[in-house]
């Protein structure tokens, strides 16, 4: 920019006072401040980011495990509801077989 005699740019602006030497020196060292904040914070939610993905690893396995252990129990009681129905004598049997089924299923898909 050019400077005319008397301390103004050519539009007739005064110039600011600004030293030429410091500003780069705190432009530089925020910069480095800046970038190591970043640094750290990126730093701590990489770190959360992994213990929630295993927590939430670890859940999931749970509760696929119990749905498997809740599918087995099922198809184990259904053959042999199915057993006891064929060798079952009354309609009275065959209900109350049938209703203690129900209550079973609804007490274990409350713990799901």
């Amino acid at each position: 920019m050019k400077v005319t005699v008397n301390g103004t740019n050519i539009f007739g602006m005064p110039l600011l006072g600004f030293p030429k030497i410091a500003l780069p020196g705190v432009v530089g060292d925020l910069a480095v401040e800046s970038f190591a904040r970043a640094r750290t914070a990126s730093e701590q939610m990489t770190e959360a980011l992994g213990e929630t993905y295993s927590r939430n690893a670890g859940v999931a396995t749970d509760y696929g495990l119990k749905v498997l252990e809740i599918s087995h129990a099922n198809t184990a009681f259904a053959f042999d509801l199915f057993a006891h129905l064929l060798g079952s004598g009354s309609a009275s049997e065959v209900l109350t077989l049938s209703t203690e089924r129900a209550r079973k299923a609804f007490d274990q898909n409350k713990e799901l």
